[in-house]
């Protein structure tokens, strides 16, 4: 089988596209420059070239292909609504290839759509279309898809780390070393589910083998780290302060970022795990943070 796969170099992308080749999977993926090509032809994939601004001009990539792996999204989080609506057009367009036919289209979004409200663990059974997180629009887009008869499939990202990048903490870092101070909000019991990048990449290619059409998987190792710990292990890495703010000095402190810090991201990856025998192994958030070097600016 040949796997379409979008973001093939970047950070999660670029471990779902080893993943595949190690299954004998033939992969080709998108990338926006020569030097990420050479990248992909180096691992003995083949390499689309395109922007997800312009996704007609890689389209026709699609055609030959058994499979989509939608893993590429704008992290500009400045501008998170703007790249939301990208993503819901970018699967938009997708669909147009793939309709009329089998073929699988993994697409890509957040635990948090899980989130019913109610103070639990965010699940893979739920999902709020009036969610009011920006990225519901790539679940909207892709529920669109199913109604029209494509065989979609939604894999929910956690933070996704290793010692080099950890989805969003790694703009917490960013912001704790500017600020001088690691913050977190009262006692800092608000928590936040994890997985290993690795595991992650292979969670993709047990949806694309074993996921069933209309269904979301949860791509969680670890369900809850309470951010006062992430704060401390922060400021322990940098060799600044971990303080606790009020409610009432997190937009101030942290900017667009407080929109992230003062909420709760606790999920569960329970029936994942039951559904396709995932067994996350790399190591934790906390572990990954502890080891990581802080005088290396990402």
């Amino acid at each position: 089988m040949r796997i379409f796969v979008t973001g093939a170099t970047g950070f999660i992308g670029s471990r779902v596209v080893s993943a595949l080749l190690t299954r004998g999977y033939q992969v080709t993926g998108l990338v926006r420059s020569e030097e990420a090509a050479r990248q992909l032809a180096d691992k003995g994939a083949t390499a689309q070239r395109g922007t997800l601004e312009d996704p007609q001009a890689w389209l026709p990539g699609i055609d030959n292909c058994d499979a989509v792996i939608h893993t590429a999204f704008d992290h500009d989080f400045s501008r998170f609504v703007e790249n939301c609506e990208k993503d819901r057009r970018v699967i938009r367009a997708m669909g147009s290839v793939l309709q009329g036919s089998q073929r699988p289209l993994l697409i890509t979004s957040g635990t948090g759509m899980g989130d019913n409200g109610d103070g639990q663990p965010a699940l893979e059974q739920h999902f709020n279309p009036a969610h009011p997180n920006p990225r519901v629009a790539s679940e909207l887009e892709g529920n669109q898809l199913l109604d029209s008869g494509i065989d979609v499939r939604v894999v929910r990202l956690p933070q996704v780390h290793n010692t080099e990048r950890q989805g969003l903490i790694s703009y917490y870092i960013s912001l704790a070393r500017d600020k001088g101070v690691a913050a977190y909000i009262g006692e800092g019991e608000n928590a936040w589910c994890a997985a290993h990048v690795d595991d992650v990449a292979d969670l993709y290619v047990k949806v694309l083998a074993h996921g069933e059409r209309g269904k979301r998987y949860h791509a969680v190792a670890e369900e809850s780290i309470a951010s006062k710990l992430i704060a401390q292990t922060v400021a322990e890495g940098l060799n600044i302060p971990a303080i606790s703010l009020s409610q009432e000095q997190a937009a101030d402190h942290f900017g667009w970022f407080a929109a992230f810090a003062t909420i709760d991201l606790r999920a569960s990856g329970e029936w994942t795990r039951q559904q396709l025998g995932w067994q996350p192994e790399g190591q934790g958030l906390i572990e990954d943070l502890s080891r990581m070097d802080y005088t290396a600016r990402s």
